[in-house]
């Protein structure tokens, strides 16, 4: 492909869908952008054979860029110091691909209000020091698509009646029914602003500082292109839509998941399978299980779609010793289709999501699991619907504080958070490991109360010193470091861990005992997944493939029983066990 030319012809077809009779303009625009990222480009690089999408050593470390700041008195940017205490602890040997969430200038949401998505936030470091890391590991960044700061020009713009810029945000009428919208938080979704044509009633979504753009407009649309090839031009490897379900608007409907946001996501796909197939997309949608996986398309729309049941799954079977909600949502968990896979995960940067359970769990359940993690220090963030009540729509706490032991056993506490974090490692997709789970951080409760942001509880920021400290020392924070290393080294060294590999539920016939077989046809490996999520001791029969197993997390020969043939799983314990192949 020569630097210049715009081979997407194809996509006038995806435009029209959207755009209907603007479908022209909307592709000459899009044309132009396309035009100038390949203009950018190395000539030549399109045309090269590409390698395979994913493998079993992708795993993905989630962290703010000011994450590791510099020991007092260093001349250092935070980027640099992160950078530092990666080599310093040889991340890049086992942790392969690192998530920036968004490090650009922002106003407000920890970085999720944009005000310029082109520049590094100078309190960060710059896109050189993004580039060093990128040398020793793959880059994942953030496009917070639906919305912007109101700081940001083109919101300034927008209220200032400049074009384009006045059509770049959506207005309401004083007075229109918008009661159908559904709601991720407890805040109005209409703001005044003060504009040189008066006062206007501006869509939120979020936050009153969080303005959200309007995609029906083809001049936007082509604007958040650019955005996306110059991430990819920097870059990236994967690039995270933020709360993409919300992107499209229309009065009458619930707002979410409209017909208009999935094109606009194919669309991304098929310019990115154009210009640049070496890159991913992954959708950031925080609704129940049916809702997220609809995001594959049929494999024409995400590559990656957030395996947002998982996190509240597992969390809701250690509390209760009961593993029943989580194995009936394995059972049926239909595997990706070709060219797609989960993004696996537990911790993130923002709380549980407790959406995903409906459907799953009791209220009553539900309620218990609340209540557990309240008296762990953690809080509940709600969410309103259009009849004025509120449901828990997040838990905010460190995952490793939630899994803490009421009786104040701290090797059982250890063994639970481990358990959850190999689950996690061994099932079908790509794995990525929050921050404060890789070195095992405790709520940050001065944080969330001086701030008054609950999700405050799960972002401590260290200074590079500090954590170097816990790490060195003989404190939980090590422990946890040491168990997640090991744990994730032995992962990417299975092809039965590969997120293309097969993935097989079993049923134990005991409510607190997960089982699941991984399985590459490739190789022949198979790997026999067992985890105990009770408070006693379990025996399982065993496979006779699988009785001169060896558990490949502890190193040991499986335990199992000469006479009856079973398999002894203690509590909170979990085996990967691979196959036998006498």
């Amino acid at each position: 492909m020569q630097a210049g030319t715009v081979p997407l012809e194809g996509l006038k077809r995806r435009l029209e869908s959207i755009y209907g009779d603007q479908a022209d303009t909307a592709h000459a625009l899009l044309s132009s952008v396309i035009g100038r990222y390949l203009e950018l480009t190395p000539t030549g690089t399109e045309d090269e054979p590409q390698s395979a999408l994913w493998d079993q050593r992708d795993v993905v470390l989630i962290t703010y860029g000011d994450q590791v700041q510099p020991a007092e008195g260093e001349s250092l940017s935070p980027l640099q110091s992160f950078q530092n205490f990666c080599r310093e602890w040889q991340l890049p040997d086992f942790i392969n691909t690192v998530h920036f969430l968004p490090f650009f200038p922002w106003s407000s949401d920890d970085g999720f209000s944009v005000m310029d998505y082109a520049t590094i936030d100078p309190q960060l470091g710059d896109w050189n020091d993004v580039a060093a890391i990128g040398v020793q590991s793959h880059l994942m960044f953030d496009f917070v698509v639906n919305h912007v700061s109101q700081q940001h020009a083109w919101f300034e713009s927008f209220l200032a009646g400049e074009s384009p810029f006045d059509s770049f945000f959506i207005t309401v009428e004083p007075g229109t029914d918008v009661s159908d919208v559904t709601r991720p938080r407890s805040l109005p979704l209409l703001h005044e602003f003060e504009s040189t044509d008066g006062p206007k009633q501006v869509w939120t979504t979020f936050s009153r500082d969080q303005v959200d753009l309007n995609y029906a407009e083809p001049r936007l649309l082509a604007e958040a292109m650019g955005v996306l090839l110059d991430y990819v031009n920097r870059g990236a490897r994967i690039i995270r839509l933020d709360a993409i379900a919300y992107l499209w608007k229309q009065i009458g409907t619930n707002c979410i998941h409209l017909p208009q946001t999935h094109e606009v996501v194919k669309l991304m796909r098929e310019v990115l399978a154009t210009v640049a197939p070496h890159v991913l997309l992954l959708t950031e949608t925080n609704v129940p299980h049916e809702e997220n996986v609809s995001y594959f398309g049929d494999g024409d729309e995400a590559h990656m779609v957030y395996q947002f049941s998982l996190p509240p799954l597992l969390l809701d079977a250690f509390l209760h010793y009961d593993a029943t909600p989580l194995k009936n949502w394995l059972g049926h968990l239909q595997p990706p289709q070709p060219g797609t896979t989960y993004f696996n995960f537990t911790a993130s940067h923002d709380g549980v999501g407790m959406r995903p359970l409906e459907g799953k769990v009791s209220d009553e359940r539900r309620d218990s699991l609340v209540q557990q993690i309240e008296e762990r220090g953690g809080r509940v963030s709600m969410r309103s619907h259009a009849d004025g009540s509120e449901s828990p729509y997040e838990l905010n706490v460190t995952y490793f504080d939630a899994l803490s032991d009421s009786a104040g056993d701290e090797q059982l506490h250890l063994r639970r958070f481990l358990s959850t974090q190999a689950m996690m490692l061994a099932l079908q997709g790509m794995p990525a490991i929050y921050f404060h789970s890789l070195v095992g951080t405790p709520n940050d409760e001065e944080g969330a109360t001086s701030s008054g942001i609950n999700r405050r509880i799960n972002r401590r920021k260290y200074r590079q010193d500090e954590i170097n400290q816990l790490l060195q020392a003989d404190t939980k924070q090590r422990r946890v470091f040491q168990g997640m290393q090991a744990l994730i080294r032995t992962r990417t060294k299975q092809p039965a861990f590969h997120p293309d590999a097969q993935q097989r539920y079993i049923e134990s016939g005991s409510a607190s005992v997960v089982m699941l077989e991984r399985h590459c046809t490739d190789t022949g490996q198979r790997i026999l997944v067992v985890l105990n999520v009770g408070n006693a001791p379990a025996h399982l029969p065993l496979a006779g493939s699988y009785q001169e197993s060896q558990d490949l997390i502890s190193g040991e020969r499986a335990n199992v029983d000469v006479e009856t043939g079973e398999l002894l799983v203690e509590p909170a314990q979990i085996m990967w066990l691979e196959r036998s192949n006498n």
